[in-house]
């Protein structure tokens, strides 16, 4: 019987999370879920924002459905006691390495997204996104220089082998999709990108099927508003992929929409699966959240870690069911709460 691990943290989180729990419940697949503190709420219980007792849950787990952290009252925290540090944890900790984003515009919303109905329709991109290198986990630091001058630093870097693994999640999903690879750096300015594009160049030889581009960061950002359908997969680096997925969410309309699906290399099977929208403090509580990034999340959790295929595809039609028939959150200009969507989801599957 699959583990199921729920880390609802901070915010709105344990408000998307309990209906994606209603969901999956609904499917009757036989899961068992066990709850641990995550972010915030975990450093008030036990002084660390990713206790050792949550850690072992999710290294014990099939799966980890993931809520949000995050909260300004632990800004003054020193870096490492932060809700956030709790994600890098994990993802260091689990070999989270490779982060799948899928943006689609579900019909119906169209109205929804700033581009033209016409330009917002054609979007349809997974955003593979590397997880655990670049300046997030870079040597960094504070000092204060000549003069009295404070300064802060936050080395980018990548080596090969975390390039190269990457690379072919990106090849590999262009190839169950149709076809065409874009891997966007900053090669023109930056030797970390330069590296990048070098190897993702090598192991395109491996994918004679799949045709590849490369795409400077800055005009990747300027072609996602202005011809977001050419895209088919993007694959680029921790802090490009981390601005342009957020993006490209609201060129779909929410980013109350997306999903997403971080992979590991600690155990192939295990992923960890969240919505990409934060923990959103000033709602929480409210009924205000749109759970629906949540439950895809928690569809994408069926697919790759449960093999679960048919099942995912059942919540996602009910997702897609439940917006064409008019069911709308603040968030995409309607007046449902959390749980009425999640009860307009549950009707439809």
């Amino acid at each position: 019987m699959p583990l199921i691990a729920l880390l609802p943290g901070d915010g709105i989180g344990p408000e998307v999370i309990a209906e994606a729990r209603r969901v999956l419940d609904a499917l009757a697949l036989d899961l068992t879920f066990e709850e641990a503190p995550v972010g915030g709420q975990a450093y008030m219980r036990a002084g660390n924002p990713l206790p050792a007792t949550t850690l072992d849950l999710a290294k014990r787990a099939d799966a980890i459905l993931f809520g949000a952290v995050g909260d300004p009252q632990f800004d003054g925290l020193e870096r490492r006691l932060r809700p956030e540090a709790a994600i890098l944890g994990l993802r260091r900790e689990l070999g989270l390495f490779a982060n799948l984003r899928p943006a689609t515009l579900t019909p119906g919303l169209e109205d929804a997204s700033p581009l033209k109905p016409e330009i917002a329709g054609a979007i349809d991109m997974v955003i593979v996104r590397e997880l655990t290198g670049d300046v997030y986990f870079g040597e960094k630091g504070r000092r204060v220089g000549p003069g009295g001058v404070r300064e802060g630093h936050d080395l980018m870097r990548y080596d090969e082998t975390e390039v190269e693994r990457i690379a072919r999640v990106g090849f590999e999903t262009a190839r169950r999709r149709r076809g065409k690879l874009c891997s966007v750096d900053k090669a023109n300015v930056l030797e970390t990108s330069q590296l990048w594009r070098d190897i993702v160049n090598e192991v395109a030889g491996d994918y004679d099927d799949i045709e590849l581009t490369h795409m400077y960061v800055d005009n990747a950002a300027m072609q996602l508003v202005r011809n977001p359908g050419q895209f088919d997969v993007i694959v680029t680096g921790n802090l490009f992929g981390d601005i342009l997925s957020d993006q490209a969410s609201m060129c779909a309309g929410s980013i109350g929409m997306l999903p997403s699906a971080s992979l590991s290399s600690w155990r192939s099977s295990l992923g960890m699966y969240e919505p990409i929208h934060g923990s959103a403090p000033d709602i929480a509580g409210q009924g205000k959240a749109n759970p629906c990034a949540t439950i895809l999340s928690a569809a994408m959790m069926l697919r790759h870690s449960l093999d679960l295929a048919d099942s995912a595809d059942r919540v996602e039609a009910a997702v897609a069911k439940a917006i064409a028939g008019g069911a709308r959150t603040a968030d995409l200009g309607g007046t449902l709460s959390t749980s009425a969507m999640g009860d307009a989801i549950l009707t439809a599957l």
